[in-house]
């Protein structure tokens, strides 16, 4: 056979056995001679080798396996795949924190690279299921419709939140008046590709690509923008939600591995209903501490902006009624339970427990979606970039549909109007629209009762001007 038992590059010490001519010829008899010096070697049965193929990221996870087989030979082949998958999580949650201490503009190009990377996992099965390698300009045109999204999106972000240095530089200004007429034109110019590229015995191939291309742009491009959106908002609305989902999958596993006793879905069969509602009450209480602890530093809860003396991006700020330490009283059904009858916490912790309950009780379906996705085209993983966990689109799968909802419960419960960002519109316009507002508003105040002397000093400055 074409595959290799991951022992055979590991340990390539071992003794070679001269090959019989009849097997000379045979791949697989070499690679039994092989192994089997390898097991003679560690003493340990063939049945304890995991079988593996030797691609990228699966050598260090079949060397870990190995290293668990040599030191622990007695341990069970469900406990040595328990031993690696937390020492490769504890390395990924390692990562994670050391991109959050590099600040807001690491984790932006993480995101970015991030979403490249699972475009990329989920393009690729695409060519493998419908062998479309061969088709003309395919590969390049998915390429260059990702750049059309992503230049949209992004300079959008950048029109919105950079609004100051844009408006400075004369090329920028620009780009940001006509920028949705040069994305269209971008993409427009892509479509004229691609009905070009048509060729008579492949239209239905390319026009199943051509919409492949465009599903994975919707659900991997569209919903890393809303993360970065986000993160603008304050890095604990990036740092929260991420770490519950982080936290549920952790402990769902936890919880089903030790627990686990009834299929909770036949989409993904070692999934339990124990691991599902243990996963759930503890991601609850992690996001509450998780809340209290953030809350009440600066750098985690005011927003992220982009300072013009600078050139670089602050988070100092007032801290919002969001983030201040305020009295709740507990309801009398639990006061006589916890003996308290008030209790002091801050208003963002009832929020994550929105969060929390969302990552916990429906961000596992968008597990089960490419769990259901993958069994559709048989396949284990989307990809082997990290050992033991598969690709990187494995691991966000539940992610963009937690970033979804963020950006959604941000927008309808949280976020209110920017009296910064109306200022800096307000100063583009022309001289007589900014004295048409300022009458307008004038005659608001003067409505609603405001004083005499604001309401004279404004007029003092209409003279003036």
């Amino acid at each position: 056979t074409s595959q290799k038992r991951c022992a055979l590059p590991l340990l390539s010490a071992s003794r070679k056995v001269p090959p019989r001519p009849q097997e000379a010829e045979d791949e697989g008899a070499e690679s039994t001679v092989s192994l089997g010096s390898t097991e003679r070697k560690l003493g340990v049965s063939r049945a304890q080798f995991p079988s593996c193929d030797v691609q990228r990221a699966e050598v260090l996870s079949c060397f870990l396996a190995l290293s668990f087989s040599n030191f622990f030979p007695s341990l069970w082949p469900r406990w040595k795949n328990w031993w690696v998958r937390g020492i490769l999580t504890l390395a990924m949650i390692t990562f994670f924190f050391i991109i959050i201490y590099l600040g807001p503009m690491v984790l932006m190009t993480i995101v970015m690279c991030v979403q490249i990377k699972c475009f990329h996992e989920i393009i690729t099965i695409g060519y493998n299921v419908y062998h479309s390698y061969d088709l003309p300009w395919f590969r390049t045109l998915s390429w260059y419709f990702l750049l059309c999204v992503n230049y949209f999106f992004y300079g959008e972000t950048v029109t919105d939140y950079f609004f100051t240095l844009v408006q400075r530089e004369e090329p920028l200004r620009i780009l940001s008046k006509y920028h949705r007429f040069i994305s269209f034109a971008l993409y427009l110019t892509g479509f004229c590709m691609f009905v070009l590229s048509l060729v008579k015995k492949h239209y239905r191939l390319q026009f199943y690509m051509f919409g492949w291309t465009h599903v994975t742009l919707l659900i991997v491009v569209t919903q890393s923008h809303l993360i970065i959106h986000n993160l603008f908002e304050g890095m604990i609305w990036f740092i929260v939600p991420i770490s519950c989902v982080i936290c549920n999958d952790i402990m769902a596993y936890m919880f089903g591995f030790f627990f686990g006793r009834t299929p909770l879905i036949k989409l993904s069969p070692k999934k339990t209903w124990e691991g599902f509602i243990g996963g759930f009450f503890a991601t609850v209480l992690f996001g509450l501490l998780l809340s209290y602890v953030m809350s009440g530093y600066r750098c985690f809860t005011c927003p992220v902006e982009f300072n013009n003396d600078t050139n670089s991006f602050t988070v100092d700020c007032e801290p919002s009624e969001l983030f201040q330490l305020q009295e709740y009283n507990i309801p009398l059904v639990l006061q006589s339970v916890v003996g308290w009858k008030t209790v002091r916490m801050y208003p963002f912790q009832i929020h994550s427990i929105a969060l929390s309950t969302f990552a916990s009780l429906i961000g596992p379906f968008g597990g089960f979606f490419a769990s259901g996705f993958k069994r559709a085209f048989k396949i284990k993983d989307f990809a082997n970039t990290i050992p033991g966990h598969g690709g990187i689109m494995d691991r966000f799968d539940c992610q963009y549909l937690m970033a979804t909802f963020v950006n959604v419960y941000i927008a309808s419960f949280i976020r209110g109007p920017n009296p910064s960002k109306l200022i800096q519109q307000f100063l583009t316009l022309r001289p007589d629209q900014q004295l048409h507002i300022f009458n307008t508003l004038k005659a608001h105040l003067v409505d609603k009762g405001i004083k005499p002397r604001l309401c004279l000093r404004a007029v003092s400055l209409q003279t003036a001007w």
